[in-house]
């Protein structure tokens, strides 16, 4: 959680539509190397949207983005990257999803190499090594044979984790990745998350879990209708928060 002041992620101005419908209105943000930033907001106001632009699973419509050294400029086309560049723009980050997304008919171990031995060309040996280390890291060293199948839904989904840090990305992005899992299993997921901002991964993470926004989170974003409403320190913004909208929001996590 200790950035070195280089800015990692750079979003400027961000806009995306679906026909006459702007789900992402205007929202810009910077997170440099090592930093945390939690999103928060009601559900259906932008949060995910604007994490899928960032990885271009989704295509901004206006705006510009800068991840590392790689600048595009959504307002011109020759900008935005195709094929085997796109590939390897979405290389350079990690990103997580709600749904564990893990291959059915490999093991654990299987998942997490096949990254490096398809897109890396790794050698397998290598790729198993590495795989076997990142399980570990997450606390799967001995389900490393099982099949997704045969693990929780917490298990999976730290399997999807060490999936996505199998391609060494610069940033992780994680979007509600915990929302699918019964109430026993998030802390499970929860740690393994608070382990990586400890070892100094620089990470957006749209969520619902304050308490993990509060303990871990270096800048906290509130979206509300697309756009950011308010932005800041984590306790401030989740202890003294001065948009009314970020007020409301907050008040139901409060007992």
């Amino acid at each position: 959680m200790t950035s070195s002041g280089e800015a990692m992620v750079k979003v400027d101005g961000l806009r995306k539509s679906y026909g006459t419908v702007e789900a992402v209105r205007g929202v810009s943000l910077e997170v440099k190397r090592g930093e945390v930033v939690v999103v928060i907001g009601p559900s259906g106001c932008g949060k995910s949207t604007f994490l899928r632009c960032i990885n271009l699973l989704e295509e901004p419509s206006a705006g510009t983005l800068q991840v590392g050294d790689r600048h595009i400029d959504f307002g011109a086309k020759h900008s935005m990257p195709h094929g085997r560049d796109l590939a390897r723009f979405r290389a350079r980050i990690g990103m997580v999803f709600q749904q564990f997304d893990l291959f059915p008919h490999m093991t654990a171990l299987q998942n997490v190499m096949s990254g490096p031995v398809i897109v890396k060309k790794m050698a397998k040996a290598d790729a198993e090594t590495f795989a076997r280390g990142l399980l570990a890291k997450v606390g799967l060293a001995t389900f490393a044979d099982r099949f997704p199948r045969n693990l929780s839904g917490g298990q999976q989904q730290r399997v999807a984790i060490a999936r996505a840090m199998a391609m060494a990305p610069e940033i992780m992005l994680f979007d509600e990745v915990t929302s699918a899992l019964d109430p026993e299993l998030v802390g499970e997921v929860l740690d393994v998350m608070k382990q990586l901002a400890t070892d100094g991964t620089t990470m957006i993470v749209v969520t619902h879990e304050m308490a993990f926004a509060r303990d871990v989170a270096d800048q906290v974003v509130v979206m509300d209708a697309g756009q950011v409403v308010e932005q800041g320190p984590a306790e401030e913004v989740l202890l003294r928060p001065k948009n009314p909208r970020t007020a409301s929001f907050l008040s139901r996590f409060h007992s």
